[in-house]
């Protein structure tokens, strides 16, 4: 298994260098493409509907159980990143820490099925970031396809087993509902206070 999973790695990796755009594409998915996640999270919520927000807790939720299984799992399986063992083409710096499983393809997924799972168009694409962002961090030389499929399994059903629990549990769901009225009506309460200092400024 490990054997072939470096023959991959040599395959992927072996792309970098080859190509000043790619490696450019590359480089910046694995250092900035998560900042896609959280600038999307920010924009259902602010969308101002139920079904977004109910969403984006769940993916948030999910989030924070799949990360946790990852530093558990890294814990038990302390993996070298390739660059440690072998001569890699090493596009970027990283810290020599451990390689398994990928922390960038478990957030990335777990975000993107978790989008997925509510909304399926716009879903697609952001599975299609993840697994850009997953095969970027073996194409700069930090993480073995392993890594990343390990991370986008453990992301991947952290959110499907979210979603599922809490759609079958009535007392979380009402907790949640709960949560956002309340988060609501002060938000309510700032729009308004907003605009009345804003109507008020206008007037003088």
């Amino acid at each position: 298994m490990l054997n072939l999973d470096y023959k991959w790695f040599q395959l992927i990796n072996g792309f970098a260098g080859h190509s000043a755009l790619w490696d450019g594409i590359m480089k910046f998915l694995t250092n900035d493409g998560e900042y896609f996640f959280f600038l999307g999270i920010l924009l259902y919520w602010f969308t101002r509907t139920n079904s977004n927000r109910r969403m984006v807790i769940e993916a948030l939720v999910s989030a924070c159980a799949a990360l946790g299984g990852s530093v558990i799992l890294s814990r038990l399986f302390d993996r070298d990143r390739p660059f440690v063992d072998h001569h890699v083409h090493l596009l970027i710096q990283h810290a020599a820490n451990a390689s398994f499983p990928s922390d960038h393809a478990t957030a990335a997924f777990v975000v993107a099925t978790a989008i997925w799972r509510s909304r399926r168009k716009e879903g697609w694409g952001w599975l299609t970031l993840a697994a850009g962002i997953a095969i970027s961090r073996v194409w700069t030389g930090v993480h073995y396809p392993l890594d990343i499929l390990s991370g986008a399994a453990i992301g991947s059903a952290a959110a499907i087993i979210i979603h599922v629990g809490i759609s079958k549990s009535h007392t979380v769901q009402k907790v949640i509902t709960g949560a956002i009225e309340m988060y609501e009506r002060m938000e309510d309460k700032i729009w308004r206070v907003g605009r009345n200092q804003k109507g008020k400024t206008v007037k003088g």
